[in-house]
């Protein structure tokens, strides 16, 4: 398994502009966690809230790479079967079918069942090749010749059982599969693990990966990210949605904005040509960051106030 060769992780701040150039704009612990599991090899198990753009950096980071990017969703129930390969069971049905004609040359000169048999279970290997196999995520990552970007979308959804498993894969990067022996990464996948911390993950598996927190971003950033990303907001009414948003973050509501529906609001507000906000711009859009009707009442009896705040 060679290490990946490939460039743009030669210092913290090459990886940080790297990002903020195909539109992820990272912290600098966000950027030196990137650098470090490059270096270490390790994967980047990724805590946070809900929004924060945990799985938008997997996808930056295979843009970035200019790799492909492998997703494996995880969920209750997830097994190995759905996660690393099956047996592609139509397929050795057909196959079966068509070649049972065969079967009376393959059998020509033997000479009683036994010794049918055996002729027989020198072919039988044939339905469990490669030809037949379907990979899944987890090995199809590991079969990439060029290396990928692996992601495992809120593995604190799978059970405990599909953890351990994963730790096992993760450890070694190499999977059994009795059929055909041992299947080793051909080139080094880059991994993420997310979570929505709906469950505590294993202390083995925290050992195992880099772990790396994104809270809600500061005020000074989330501006960046909407520079970024809604490029052509006038840098006041960035300013103070900006403000807004975060002071919406301070309420005790049902769901707070997400970065994404930040971004989203800024270029609402820039396709209805805002310059500034006010509360009658904010109550038209209001369900552009907030979800839930209670929420949205909630705010709307306090709008005169935070609009003034949000254009001091």
């Amino acid at each position: 398994m060679e290490k990946d060769a490939g460039c743009g992780f030669q210092a913290i701040e090459d990886v940080k502009k790297g990002f903020e150039d195909v539109g992820y704009v990272c912290s600098r612990q966000i950027a030196t966690t990137l650098y470090l599991a490059h270096h270490l090899q390790k994967p980047i198990l990724v805590e946070g809230p809900a929004g924060v753009g945990k799985t938008e950096l997997a996808k930056t980071a295979a843009v970035y790479l200019k790799r492909p990017l492998i997703r494996l969703q995880c969920y209750e129930g997830l097994d190995e079967s759905k996660a690393l390969y099956e047996w592609k069971y139509g397929k050795q049905l057909l196959y079966t079918q068509i070649l049972k004609d065969k079967l009376a040359d393959l059998l020509e000169g033997t000479k009683g069942l036994a010794d049918a048999v055996d002729r027989v279970h020198q072919y039988d290997d044939i339905f469990f090749s490669e030809r037949f196999l379907a990979p899944r995520p987890l090995l199809m990552a590991l079969q990439e010749k060029e290396g990928a970007v692996l992601l495992v979308d809120e593995v604190d959804r799978s059970d405990q059982e599909f953890e351990a498993f994963l730790l096992e894969v993760l450890s070694d990067f190499q999977v059994s599969v009795p059929e055909l022996g041992t299947i080793r990464a051909v080139s080094m996948p880059y991994v993420f693990l997310t979570s929505n911390n709906t469950r505590e993950m294993s202390e083995a598996l925290k050992r195992r990966c880099l772990h790396l927190y994104i809270p809600f971003p500061d005020s000074r950033l989330e501006r960046e990210i909407v520079r970024v990303r809604a490029p052509g907001v006038p840098e006041r009414l960035r300013a103070q949605l900006v403000t807004f948003v975060q002071h919406l973050r301070e309420l005790d509501l049902k769901k707070v904005p997400s970065v994404s529906e930040t971004i989203d609001w800024a270029r609402v507000l820039m396709i209805l040509n805002a310059r500034d906000l006010d509360p009658e711009l904010i109550r038209d859009t209001l369900n552009i960051l907030l979800k839930f009707e209670v929420d949205i009442e909630m705010v709307e009896g306090r709008l005169y106030e935070m609009a003034e705040k949000a254009v001091r």
